[in-house]
């Protein structure tokens, strides 16, 4: 049985060490016959360091690591070339001067594999230096592949002023490549973020953006095939149906895809868990989302169009952009409206909504010992459909927060706060929870399927809005029509009206009223 690459990113060790490899070689050789210059973005961990070492390694010419793959008898192995890699995944890089030493480091020690001792001191000049001696030396053209492109960015970026220094230095550097044109062959920047062309591709506009090339959707990531031709000796047994429930859902306007990291620690411990999630916790995102009061049920009924999907800068920086761009939502959709594309976003699969939400609970509810207790509490709850009990729930979830917080954090007095820690609640729990659920009425606040059971949601802040009630809302506007025909098992599910309202000055639950329909 060949072996799981758990963190392995190295082609050749991978092919030499019996280990189980997708075969993404035939869009390799398709990159390479229509194009010079790419841009890829895709989330961490998705393999994009992987296809970095393989494109290495073929134009290095490296042809017995190919034995079998598309690319042994589709790829000139004659024509090699030598390859120029820069890799900023390794450091946090925190200035300037860091990112200038990082980069001179790294190219002297690409300019020792062909015994060449660079002259120049500054990177942007030492790059050019070397791609031209190494063009000299050779006398074929230069391949470049740039490996987490943006890491000194982002790793800054809630440092506005370093970030912009580093964006800066690697601007510079990056304007090189296009005044080297003749000297090369191959091009590839990859990372997580694609900043705006103004900012940080001024001086290279002649990159092609591949992020949501429909062709190269499945360049990252397993599709179904891949794990039946490449693991298929290590699915016995696999539910694929909870597999595709909980790690695939990832599109790139192409076939949707697994995220490798989960697949490959899913097989080897067999248990579904949040494992690319625990991988990295976005601190700053959810702070971004505290600070712009974002209504978090809406993150899985996003809407953005492509310039706020694609624009991404130090000085501008919209939660949608960075929700999409860090893989903790997708493309659901996408519709034409006139000359113009729209996208609608939301989360890719369960193991991202569990983990987004219970990473936002833990910013908006401090106490995470009773938070835990509370979680458990509502699950039973729903077990028994003891729907009393979930109104003292409810009323336990604000009364946990100290007063402390409150003062501390303006965003408990916007109206979509008391919603969002509700609608976490019940996510983060690995429920079908579906806010702002479209029905011909209008749209309800979030229903839940929980055991053949619908429960739906009406919230209401008494500050804000009119006098009618929550429950008169829900009634009036008929949403339960929507759930009257059988569902997939035959059967018409139980249907619960719950109406919740809130008070900003009580900080807590004023009213909470069901009915069974």
């Amino acid at each position: 049985m060949k072996k799981l690459p758990i963190g392995i990113q190295t082609f050749r060790v991978i092919r030499e060490g019996n280990y189980c490899y997708v075969d993404k070689t035939p869009l390799i050789a398709r990159l390479v016959d229509e194009g010079r210059y790419y841009f890829l973005s895709r989330p961490r961990r998705f393999g994009k360091s992987l296809l970095v070492d393989t494109l290495a390694e073929a134009f290095a010419g490296t042809r017995e690591l190919f034995a079998s793959l598309y690319l042994e008898h589709n790829w000139d192995w004659e024509n090699k070339s030598p390859v120029i890699r820069l890799d900023y995944s390794g450091a946090v890089l925190q200035s300037a001067s860091r990112l200038a030493e990082k980069t001179n480091q790294r190219l002297d020690d690409q300019a020792a594999l062909y015994e060449l001792v660079l002259e120049r001191n500054d990177p942007a000049d030492r790059f050019d230096e070397l791609i031209r001696r190494l063009h000299t030396l050779t006398g074929r053209q230069v391949v470049i592949l740039v490996d987490e492109y943006d890491k000194p960015i982002l790793d800054n970026i809630t440092l506005p002023v370093v970030a912009r220094e580093l964006r800066e230095g690697l601007k510079n550097i990056y304007s090189v490549i296009k005044s080297q044109d003749a000297c090369l062959r191959f091009v590839l920047l990859t990372g997580v973020s694609k900043f705006s062309k103004v900012s940080l591709f001024s001086g290279l506009n002649n990159l092609k953006d591949i992020t949501l090339d429909q062709r190269y959707a499945t360049l990252c990531g397993y599709t179904e095939a891949d794990l039946d031709e490449s693991f298929g000796e290590h699915l016995a047994g696999v539910d694929r149906v909870e597999l595709r429930r909980w790690y695939n859902g990832y599109s790139f306007l192409g076939e949707p895809v697994y995220n490798p990291f989960d697949i490959l620690l899913y097989l080897d411990n067999r248990e579904f868990r949040n494992y690319w999630f625990e991988s990295g916790t976005p601190t700053f995102l959810v702070e971004l989302l505290k600070e712009r009061r974002f209504y978090l049920p809406e993150v899985e009924t996003l809407e953005a169009g492509e310039e706020l999907l694609g624009s991404f800068d130090v000085d501008c920086i919209e939660p949608e952009t960075l929700l999409f761009q860090t893989g903790y939502v997708t493309i659901l959709e996408r519709r034409r409206l006139g000359v113009l594309y729209k996208y609608y976003l939301g989360y890719p699969n369960l193991e991202v909504k569990m983990s987004m939400t219970r990473a936002l609970l833990n910013a908006y509810t401090p106490d995470q010992q009773e938070k835990e207790r509370l979680q458990n509490r509502l699950f039973l709850a729903l077990e028994k459909n003891d729907i009393d009990a979930i109104e003292g729930i409810f009323h336990a979830f604000f009364a946990s927060i100290p007063h402390d917080w409150y003062r501390k954090n303006e965003i408990a007095g916007y109206e979509g706060y008391y919603a969002s820690v509700v609608y976490c609640y019940f996510a983060a729990l690995g429920l079908d929870v579906r806010p702002e659920e479209a029905t011909n009425k209008g749209r309800i606040d979030m229903s839940v399927r929980f055991a053949g059971r619908v429960y739906l949601f009406e919230f209401k802040v008494n500050e804000i809005g009119g006098p009618d009630s929550a429950m008169a809302q829900l009634k009036a506007r008929k949403y339960h029509e929507k759930f009257l025909e059988p569902g997939e098992s035959g059967a018409v599910p139980e249907i619960y009206l719950i109406a919740v309202e809130f008070s900003r000055k009580d900080r807590n639950v004023t009213d909470f009223t069901w009915e069974k329909l």
